[in-house]
């Protein structure tokens, strides 16, 4: 999926508004970010990815209706849990009418600030399961071995079933969606009631087919992913979800046309709606392809932005789902991130950092990032934690916002103040390095990947843009041994700067004079980074 225009002169940004426990001391979370788009428009960010829009009391993916809730059963420890999508904090269910991130009202009003600020809304769709049901219900289930789903490891039993398999949503009261969900909607459930005991258990009869076969093949077969897991082959499902996507959409509405050129240059390129299936690993391939296609098909969408989540470190993998999914959507860049989270932990040779990536084998695909919510080492449970150390978290963040190519997404625990992830020194540089990109990153790329510790490049500038020259190193040697010398690399800038004053963003006393012919000899700290810009352009 293209991300905008291939000649596209202008510099989209993706930020990840929310982190795991996502909280605001004073306000709720809708207005807070309602509060910090202004900010967010002036650091050049053009979408916010939000979190699932849902109830919820803690995690944002702990889900009723698609509203987020946590487990209402002992023994339960499901961290993604969908009940009722169509309720985004407008009807009194489980006890509160807001969602964990503020009121329906609230939402719409923080949305239309954004649109007014020619920000887009990103929306998460977390589709794949439901949990926290109304009632319960006896069902007949197999119990299957964990670690490979195909393998069943007991005799078929009834067990009773609190509070997974029935969703009636009475509070909406057939408002938007008349469905009520029962098991008849479900391939497995995780929690024997009865013997309160945890499991993956195949629900069978009643016209169940089993796991769908349209998945990845992890465990044997990874349909099961928690909770109450859903059959996208039912028809009745694939009518909901058609329902629920066309109505969400006219609820967020489009971007004002005052802002549409703004977008058709960027990388947005009117791309006014994220849908993201975060893992495809469980989701059913063939029904999630007909219902973007489908979503697509809708007047005025047929250009709608949608990004996935393969969490697979294997560019081969990765490329799979990209291939399988004909190029209808992006994919976050999990090999890029893995090779930044094993540069900063251990020996890592630089020029090789771009290697087998989605950036690098289908840049137009790609939604770069460094760490998000799931990444962080704080979470006990966590099976994603991979974060960035401190140390090339910068540097990290240079390669995907001033390099080029393509769509980075900054997270916000990185960015703002938090009692999970935050570093000062980190969020004070990316706020730097966000302002390179929004007023100098522009024009074609050149790459100087001389070092093993120390690589560069250049960017060309456009008509209206200077360009910039970024360095980055990491140490190479072992904790407590003497400081290592500056790194150096000899690059060239654009015809435009010969002869020119550098400066640089990061220690203005760091100064460069290019030759007549545009070379220079830019250098930093080893393990730190330096953005040099003409210093004719660094007071405005």
């Amino acid at each position: 999926m293209s991300l905008g225009p291939h000649n596209n002169s202008g510099n989209a940004l993706m930020i990840q508004f929310f982190t795991w426990d996502s909280s605001h001391p004073d306000m709720s979370w809708w207005k807070h970010f309602e509060h910090e788009v202004p900010q967010l428009a002036k650091l050049g960010v053009t979408q916010v990815w939000l979190p699932p829009p849902n109830k919820a009391t803690r995690q944002g993916y702990d889900a009723y209706d698609l509203v987020k809730l946590l487990p209402f059963f002992p023994g339960q420890a499901c961290l993604s849990h969908v009940f009722h999508q169509w309720d985004l904090g407008e009807f009194h269910q489980k006890g509160t009418t807001e969602t964990r991130w503020g009121s329906k009202v609230e939402l719409l009003r923080a949305i239309s600030v954004a649109k007014q600020q020619g920000i887009e809304v990103l929306i998460d769709a977390v589709l794949n399961h439901k949990c926290g049901g109304d009632r319960t219900e006896t069902i007949n289930v197999i119990p299957v071995d964990d670690a490979n789903r195909l393998k069943e490891i007991g005799p078929s039993r009834q067990i009773e079933f609190q509070g997974w398999t029935a969703f009636d949503f009475n509070a909406r009261g057939g408002k938007y969606s008349q469905l009520r969900w029962t098991q008849d909607h479900f391939t497995g459930i995780d929690w024997d009631h009865r013997a309160q005991k945890r499991g993956v258990y195949k629900i069978i009869g009643r016209g169940h087919k089993g796991w769908s076969p349209n998945v990845d093949n992890e465990r044997g077969n990874y349909d099961y992913l928690l909770g109450a897991d859903v059959d996208f082959r039912h028809l009745d499902v694939q009518e909901d979800i058609y329902k629920w996507s066309d109505w969400v959409l006219r609820v967020f509405g489009p971007i004002p046309s005052q802002h549409h050129k703004r977008l058709t240059d960027d990388w947005s390129d009117h791309r006014r709606y994220w849908l993201p299936p975060r893992c495809y690993q469980a989701y059913d391939r063939q029904f999630l392809l007909q219902w973007i296609k489908q979503v697509r098909r809708r007047e005025g969408r047929s250009h709608a932005f949608m990004v996935a989540e393969y969490w697979s470190p294997k560019i081969a993998r990765v490329l799979y789902w990209v291939q399988a999914f004909q190029g209808q959507t992006a994919f976050f860049d999990v090999p890029l991130h893995d090779n930044f989270y094993r540069a900063s932990n251990g020996p890592f040779d630089l020029r090789r950092i771009l290697n087998n990536t989605l950036l690098n084998a289908r840049p137009y695909d790609a939604v770069t990032f460094v760490d998000n919510h799931d990444t962080v080492n704080r979470q006990i449970g966590q099976s994603l934690q991979s974060w960035v150390h401190a140390s090339f978290k910068l540097q990290a963040y240079a390669l995907i916002l001033l390099r080029g190519g393509g769509h980075p997404c900054v997270f916000y625990g990185d960015l703002y103040p938090n009692g999970e992830c935050y570093d000062a020194s980190t969020a004070q540089g990316l706020r730097l390095l966000l302002r390179a990109r929004k007023d100098f990153a522009y024009g074609l790329s050149k790459d100087y990947l001389v070092h093993r510790s120390c690589i560069g490049f250049v960017r060309m500038g456009d008509d209206s843009h200077s360009g910039c020259v970024v360095l980055i190193s990491k140490n190479t040697q072992r904790a407590g041994a003497s400081t290592e010398r500056p790194r150096s690399i000899r690059m060239k800038v654009t015809e435009r700067y010969t002869n020119t004053d550098y400066i640089g963003l990061f220690e203005p006393s760091n100064r460069v004079k290019t030759t007549v012919d545009g070379w220079g000899t830019f250098t930093c700290r080893t393990g730190s980074l330096e953005v040099w810009i003409p210093s004719i352009l660094a007071a405005q």
